[in-house]
C-alpha cells in the first residue's frame, strides 16, 4: 500500500517537554505520524518492538509491533499498513473495481508491492492472468518476512512480477506503454502519491495509458484521498479522469482506522463499452468459499458494504456534485459520473 510521505518521530515513553523528539529506532516509545496534507494533527501509536528498520535504494522502511494495531510497516515515515485493518483497504480497491465487471480475466496492479491486493485478486476465479509492477525488490522481500500473510499474494501461479529499476512514475509509466491496447479488463493503482515528485507523470498522460491499456468497458481504480482532508486531490484526480476515461466515473469510500482521519477514498473509472454501474455488483463473490491463496475468508468486504461505499455525507456528496460539471447524478444521488454530457448508459 502506498500512500503520502509523512514525517515520523518517536516520543519516549519516559517523561519528556511536548516538543522533546527522540528519534532513536530502539527507543520504546510511540510511534508519531505527521503530515502537511493533514495540518494540526499527528497520529501516534504505541510501540512494543521495533522489528526491523532499513533502507533500499528508493525508501526507508520500518517495521514494528503495536499494542494495539498488530505489526505495522511504515515508508518513508508514513504508515502504509497494519495487520488489524489491512483489510479494509486491500478488501475494496480490489472488489470494488472486480465485482462490478463480468468475469474479469487479466488484471494488472501497479503498485501494492505488500502483495495484500494480490491476495484478494485471487479470490475471483475468472481472472486467469495477473501482473504487478513494482520496483523494489527489497520492499517485497520485507513483506514477505514480516507480513506473511499478506504476502502470500505472490504465491498465486497466476502473478507475474515485473521488476525493473529506474523513478517509481517513469518505470510503471514504461510499463503500461509497453502493453498493447485493449489488454486489461481491470487495472488497479496502489501508487498514487501527489506529494511525491513523480506526482507530475500521474496525471493526464498516466491516466491516457491506463484507459488504452484497458479493453472496452474495462475498469481502474486508484486511491483518491480522504474526503474530510481532500486537499485538491478528489477534484483533481476526477477532473483527469473524466477527461481520459469515456465510461462511468465514481467515488467510493471505506473506514481504516489507522490512517489519518480514519477513512481512504477510492476513485473507479471505466473505459467506453459496456456501462459499468459501480454501485451495483454484477460478480458477487461468496464470502465464504473465495479463498484463491488467502487462508481466511473475507473480512472486511460484502455486497452490502460495496453499495454503502459510495453513500457520502452531506458535506461531501455536495462537494462531489459541484465538481462533477453537471453531470447526471446516479441513483444515490451522487454521481455515477457519466463522460457523457446526457449520462447515457452504453449497451
Amino acid at each position: 500500500m502506498e500512500k503520502k510521505t509523512a514525517n515520523y518521530t518517536l516520543k519516549s515513553a519516559a517523561d519528556h517537554d511536548d516538543d522533546e523528539l527522540v528519534d532513536h529506532p530502539k527507543v520504546p516509545g510511540w510511534f508519531s505520524e505527521h503530515c502537511p496534507v493533514w495540518p494540526g494533527q499527528a497520529h501516534f501509536l504505541k510501540v512494543e518492538k521495533f522489528l526491523f528498520q532499513g533502507r533500499s535504494e528508493y525508501q526507508s522502511m520500518m517495521v514494528f509491533q503495536s499494542s494495539a494495531y498488530g505489526k505495522v510497516f511504515v515508508l518513508d515515515g508514513a504508515l502504509q499498513l497494519t495487520e488489524k485493518d489491512e483489510c479494509a483497504y486491500q478488501e475494496m480497491i480490489t472488489h470494488l473495481p472486480l465485482c462490478s465487471i463480468q468475469n474479469p480475466n487479466k488484471v494488472l496492479l501497479i503498485g501494492g508491492g505488500d502483495g495484500g491486493i494480490l491476495r484478494e485478486i485471487s479470490r475471483h476465479s475468472s481472472v486467469q492472468q495477473i501482473d504487478i509492477c513494482e520496483i523494489d525488490t527489497m520492499l517485497i522481500d520485507v513483506y514477505k518476512k514480516y507480513f506473511p500473510g499478506i504476502a502470500i499474494g505472490y504465491e498465486d501461479p497466476r502473478v507475474t512480477l515485473h521488476v525493473k529499476d529506474g523513478k517509481l512514475a517513469t518505470t510503471r509509466n514504461a510499463f503500461i506503454k509497453s502493453v498493447p491496447e485493449g489488454t486489461y479488463d481491470a487495472i488497479i493503482v496502489d501508487a498514487f502519491d501527489p506529494i511525491r515528485p513523480d506526482h507530475e507523470l500521474h496525471e493526464g498522460p498516466f491516466f491516457e495509458l491506463v484507459a488504452k491499456a484497458l479493453r472496452p468497458g474495462g475498469v481502474m481504480c486508484i486511491q483518491a484521498e480522504s474526503i474530510w482532508f481532500p486537499s485538491l486531490d478528489i477534484e483533481h484526480l476526477t477532473a483527469k479522469c473524466r477527461q481520459k476515461f469515456k465510461g462511468s466515473v465514481d467515488y467510493a469510500w471505506t473506514i481504516v482506522p489507522a490512517y489519518p482521519s480514519g477513512v481512504i477514498g477510492f476513485l473507479l473509472c471505466s473505459t467506453e463499452g459496456q456501462f459499468v454501474d459501480f454501485r451495483n455488483p454484477v460478480n458477487p463473490l461468496d464470502p465464504n468459499n473465495s479463498y484463491g491463496v488467502a487462508k481466511e475468508p473475507l473480512k472486511f468486504y460484502n455486497p452490502e458494504v460495496h453499495m454503502a461505499a459510495f453513500c457520502l455525507p452531506s458535506f461531501a456528496k455536495k462537494g462531489m456534485n459541484n465538481n462533477n460539471n453537471g453531470c447526471k447524478e446516479g441513483s444515490n444521488g451522487v454521481g455515477t459520473i457519466s463522460a457523457d454530457d446526457e449520462g447515457t448508459k452504453q449497451q
